[in-house]
């Protein structure tokens, strides 16, 4: 717990915030003001604070209010509400908002110190055990509010505790191995160990030998006993990524362990008991993998017991402001960026007209460009525009347009932007010709490119 942590006092009385200050800063803690609700969000959004002081009544929105839209901004910092109206019930209703404490005015001044040092602990705990986690069992959170996703956590939450197999199916980027993630981490086995294998990432002739381990001498190299993911992952879980990149003869041995419970090591004959369960995943479609002989269909059967499909970003194109948000909140909290760079709506709004055909993964690499190398606080439709490039096709443009704007007026001016902005483009950014071309007036086309902040 830092000495100088900064704290945030929201009080609409100046005598409250000057009598908090003085005792705050004697104990050598940094201190922000805010008079109001508004003004301590903005500065929650802007400034790095570890810690905020809310007062319950205040002029404008109050404080059960903006603890919850704390909450929602930056769900570990912790908050400590002060009330000179104290009642159980504010108290219990601030304490399921998620305040880390309750005081009434004036506080005492040991449990006020008290009360602040445990806050700033516990934060800190929260913050240690996450990275902790992370380090360990890798990220379990599935962002998002969509309804495609919202099915898929309910799914998750239903199947996570028996032990079948579960094969999740989508395209590259999608989060297949964060889904096989939560599975583990709310099953009955979450104590125990999560083994990971990716099956193309392996050469075919030393899968065999990662999947189910070798004995000394089995092959050229072999030079001592090497224990399988399989023996690996006995009590735990086995993810099997890119299952649909096995060859035949892995395939067979495969079903063989999941049939009979048992593994046999490349170049032994013992017949090892592993108690696993089995989660896979792959990119590609695997009934036309069967359909074409590349993939048994016993096999698959047995992975297929409860089949997850995770959608495609383009398909769930409501999520896209809040991964973007949450991936820059993580940057912030790794302090790879200003605490207080933030998007604009509009540049939300055209993260969410672009395809991704690079899914999750692409939008995380995304953000952290546009957090390193926008120039201001705020990122803006601007930067998008500049730093991120994908290729579209020309028939697909009216129909994102008609996926992405939700009234006609909105409709029109993003249409009219498109088509100023490949016109100049096509006359080499000469308004005069263009103008011409398209039969309006020079002055017209300047109006336009300043009011949709069109430039070169």
């Amino acid at each position: 717990m830092s000495s100088n942590s900064k704290i945030l006092i929201t009080d609409d009385e100046k005598s409250i915030r000057n009598a908090l200050r003085e005792i705050l800063e004697f104990e050598s803690y940094s201190v922000l003001e805010a008079e109001n609700g508004e003004q301590a969000l903005s500065m929650i959004r802007n400034e790095a604070i570890d810690l905020v002081m809310l007062d319950i009544k205040m002029k404008g929105i109050d404080g059960i209010e903006v603890l919850g839209k704390i909450k929602e901004l930056k769900p570990e910092l912790p908050v400590i509400m002060i009330s000179g109206h104290g009642t159980i019930k504010i108290a219990v209703e601030a304490t399921k908002t998620g305040a880390f404490d309750f005081l009434e005015k004036p506080p005492d001044l040991n449990r006020l110190l008290i009360s602040i040092r445990n806050a700033l602990k516990s934060s800190e705990l929260v913050k240690e055990n996450r990275q902790i986690r992370s380090q360990l069992h890798g990220e379990t959170f599935i962002i998002g509010k969509s309804p495609a996703i919202e099915r898929i956590k309910q799914l998750i939450d239903k199947v996570a505790v028996s032990d079948s197999r579960v094969l999740i199916t989508g395209e590259n980027g999608t989060g297949k191995e964060l889904v096989a993630r939560a599975l583990h981490k709310k099953s009955r086995r979450a104590g125990k160990k999560f083994v990971d294998v990716n099956c193309a990432a392996i050469p075919s002739e030393l899968l065999e030998s990662e999947l189910f381990g070798h004995e000394k001498g089995a092959f050229t190299g072999a030079t001592s006993r090497r224990i399988g993911k399989f023996e690996q992952a006995t009590g735990g879980t086995l993810f099997l990524d890119e299952i649909g990149d096995m060859t035949a003869e892995s395939q067979a041995k495969v079903l063989r362990a999941l049939q009979e419970n048992q593994i046999v090591r490349v170049g032994g004959s013992e017949r090892i008991d592993v108690d696993v369960r089995v989660l896979s995943a792959t990119n590609k479609d695997l009934q036309d993998e069967i359909d074409q002989g590349s993939f048994r269909e016993d096999l698959f059967h047995r992975l297929n017991v409860i089949p997850i499909h995770l959608p495609p970003l383009r398909e769930r194109r409501d999520d896209i402001p809040v991964l973007a948000q949450w991936f820059l909140n993580r940057l912030s909290e790794r302090e790879i960026v200003f605490s207080g760079k933030t998007f604009s709506d509009e540049a939300l709004l055209e993260m969410k007209s672009l395809d991704w055909p690079g899914n999750i993964r692409e939008l995380q690499n995304v953000v952290e460009r546009l957090a390193l190398l926008s120039a201001e606080d705020e990122i803006t439709k601007k930067d998008i525009q500049q730093l991120v490039v994908q290729k579209k096709k020309p028939n697909e443009l009216l129909d994102k347009l008609i996926d992405v704007t939700d009234s006609f007026h909105e409709y029109k001016e993003e249409a009219e932007r498109l088509f100023l902005l490949k016109k100049l483009e096509k006359y080499d950014w000469n308004v005069s010709a263009t103008a011409d071309a398209i039969d309006i007036q020079r002055s017209h086309i300047y109006n336009k490119m300043k009011k949709y902040e069109i430039e070169r």
